[in-house]
């Protein structure tokens, strides 16, 4: 049997703030949760967990179904790509991979 995951309070409200944006846009748009559905290619269940803010629903489906909406996830197609250049050249001045050394600490005095 598969373990239940548990997840941090801000990782449910992110969850249940994009459910709500997911059902205020579809719902602005007079788009059926079928109609949804069919145009990004799930089931209609699928919309519904979404917009009920499960935490089940893989991110990419979850993205595609906001972007479908036209709901900007991290601002305009510009400013996306400022953070995407701006994250690339910070991940740069960092080491390319963490070795964690360990260390006997000798406390014997």
């Amino acid at each position: 049997m598969a373990r239940a995951r548990t997840y941090s309070p801000p990782t449910r409200d992110a969850a249940r703030l994009l459910g709500l944006e997911v059902a205020r846009a579809r719902r602005a748009r007079r788009w059926s949760v079928a109609e949804l559905a069919e145009r990004v290619g799930v089931s209609h269940v699928t919309v519904r967990s979404v917009e009920k803010g499960a935490l089940s629903v893989s991110i990419g489906t979850a993205f595609e179904i906001a972007t479908t909406l036209g709901i900007d996830l991290f601002g305009t197609p510009e400013e996306v790509e400022r953070h995407i250049e701006r994250g690339r050249d910070r991940l740069a001045l960092l080491p390319a991979s963490v070795r964690h050394t360990h260390t006997d600490v000798d406390d014997d005095f």
